[in-house]
């Protein structure tokens, strides 16, 4: 039988490799789990914790040779840009208004005509995202897309009319959409739209 303090010391040693071991793994467990870098407060960017790098960076595509492709880009994405300002909440939340703000930085940079990108982001400087509600966000796109517009020569479009020609049909009882009830179609005018084509 052996004696009894080579018991008590197996124990201790035991335990203090096991201390050591269990302070081993969470030491590795909190240098690998992912940092939040904290920015400056102040900058609507910052509210999601998103690098200013990653919303702000230059554009990240070539140019886009054909002319064809890049207007017809240029309408979808403006459908998509407007249609998604005109079902913006009409008092959104904080989280919300960061959220649009980072999907327009993102847009502009991810936007497939590096060209097109470029001079969004040159805009985007002038006029930034306007996210304080439904009429600020559809007002500011209505500006940026006549200062778009206007670098290509084109008519100015009536900013009264953005929320009208781009209803989404949402129906989500603050007067936006004609059938008031959610899954209703995107109504598609081409004569309502036309005078806003391009860009």
């Amino acid at each position: 039988m052996p004696p009894q303090t080579s018991i008590a010391t197996r124990r201790l040693l035991l335990l203090i490799i096991s201390a050591i071991g269990i302070l081993a793994l969470l030491s590795v467990f909190f240098r690998s789990a992912p940092q939040r870098r904290h920015f400056p407060s102040g900058d609507p960017l910052n509210h999601l914790n998103i690098d200013p790098e990653i919303l702000k960076g230059e554009a990240i595509a070539g140019k886009i040779a054909n002319e064809t492709i890049k207007a017809e880009l240029g309408r979808s994405a403006w459908r998509l840009l407007h249609t998604t300002l005109s079902s913006y909440p009409v008092h959104p939340s904080a989280s919300e208004q960061s959220a649009l703000s980072s999907y327009v930085h993102l847009f502009a940079r991810l936007y497939p005509c590096g060209q097109c990108a470029s001079h969004f982001q040159q805009i985007l400087k002038k006029y930034p995202p306007q996210v304080g509600g439904r009429k600020a966000a559809e007002m500011w796109g209505c500006t940026v897309h006549n200062e778009v517009n206007k670098s290509l020569g084109k008519e100015r479009f009536d900013c009264a009319r953005v929320g009208e020609v781009y209803d989404c049909g949402c129906g989500d009882g603050e007067g936006k959409g004609e059938g008031g009830q959610a899954g209703g179609e995107i109504r598609v005018e081409e004569e309502r739209i036309g005078d806003m084509r391009g860009g």
